[in-house]
Formats: C-alpha cells, structure tokens, sequence
C-alpha cells in the first residue's frame, strides 16, 4: 500500500514564498487523493501491490489495460509531489550543490541561463503540469515540461528537480501569476537535498 511521505518540514517553514495554507491543502488533500486513487486502482491486483510507484510508472506499457490510466494519473500524482516535497526547504545556497552546480553550468553555460530555461518550461506549459530538470537516458541534462501528471518516468527521465505548476499550487497566493511563483521557488528550494538527489541519479 502506498503511503503519503512525511514532510519534513511545517507548513509554515517555506512562508512568505509558500503560504502554510496552500502546503496543507496541496499535501493533505490533493496529494492525498492521488495516494488513495493509486492503492483504490490496485486492489484487485495483489501481484503488483508491492511495487514501488517508481516501478509502475516504469513498467506502464505492461499494466492491464484497465489501471494503465490510473496508474498514470495517480501514479504520477503520488511521484511527482513525493520528488516535490522533497527538494523543498531554507537556508540553503547554491554552494551546497557543488557537484550539481558544475554540471548545470556545463550543460547549459551558467546557472542564470539554466534558471531562465527552468523558467520558460514552467511558464510555458499550457495549463495544468510540471517543469523538470531530468537527466536523459544517455546521462545528459536537460529541462522540460510534463502535462497532468504526468512523470519524466514514462520516457525514463530520471528527475532531480521538479515544479509543480498546476493552479492548486500558488493560486491562494499568488493568482494568475505564475511568473512570481516561479521566481519564489527559488527561494525555497533546498540545494543540498537537491545535490543529494542529483547524486542518487548518476550512481
């Protein structure tokens, strides 16, 4: 059965770039709801009840027909804000993530730009969905967006740095301006968790 990750954090820890009231009502009702779609379209499958969600995702082509979708919806709900949740915190600099910092600035030229190209794929995406720092199949890095929730894992992405952009996120705050969202999250992302992650990716 698939569980709601704890937070490690409060509610009120990533204030004023993330009101406490959007993260309960993100964490406990909308990711929530994707948990227990998920374990409500698995019930009948006992065989498959024991897999990571990182695994149905992988194996989706594989899934009888009639959970692929759920799977897919719920499934990459629950992975998404699981990665999301993650990576998010304070205090934190970009010096923390020395071995990430390197890597960006050699794919992309330099953080600002890499920043700016997180930026447009965000802002970008044409309604609900995710912007992503990935790193490909081949090893490289690279940014794009996902529609719904859909997760790199269907195209075996490995994922490092995720943003949700569907409205539930920032629209309590910050309305029909998803542009200062996407500024804020700077100021919220945890740069070492992130170095962490980017290093379970390349091992």
């Amino acid at each position: 059965m698939h569980i709601l990750p704890p937070l490690s954090f409060e509610y009120t820890a990533l204030e004023p770039h993330i009101d406490a009231r959007t993260m309960e009502i993100h964490y406990t009702k909308h990711h929530q709801a994707y948990v227990d779609k998920l374990n409500a379209a698995l019930e009948k499958h006992a065989d498959l009840q024991s897999l990571s969600v990182e695994a149905l995702l992988g194996k989706l082509s594989s899934l009888p027909e009639e959970i692929k979708m759920a799977v897919r919806n719920h499934g990459g709900g629950h992975a998404n804000h699981s990665l999301f949740w993650s990576i998010l915190g304070v205090g934190t600099t970009e010096a923390q993530a020395p071995t990430l910092v390197a890597a960006l600035t050699k794919t992309f030229g330099s953080m600002d730009v890499f920043k700016q190209k997180f930026a447009e794929a965000a802002g970008g995406q044409f309604g609900s969905g995710w912007a992503w720092l990935v790193q490909k199949i081949d090893g490289t890095l690279a940014v794009n967006s996902t529609p719904n929730q859909d997760s790199p894992l269907l195209q075996a992405d490995k994922p490092i740095i995720g943003l949700d952009v569907w409205e539930h996120a920032y629209y309590l705050k910050y309305q029909n301006k998803r542009p200062d969202y996407i500024q804020a999250f700077w100021q919220v992302l945890d740069w070492a968790k992130v170095e962490a992650c980017y290093a379970a990716v390349v091992q």
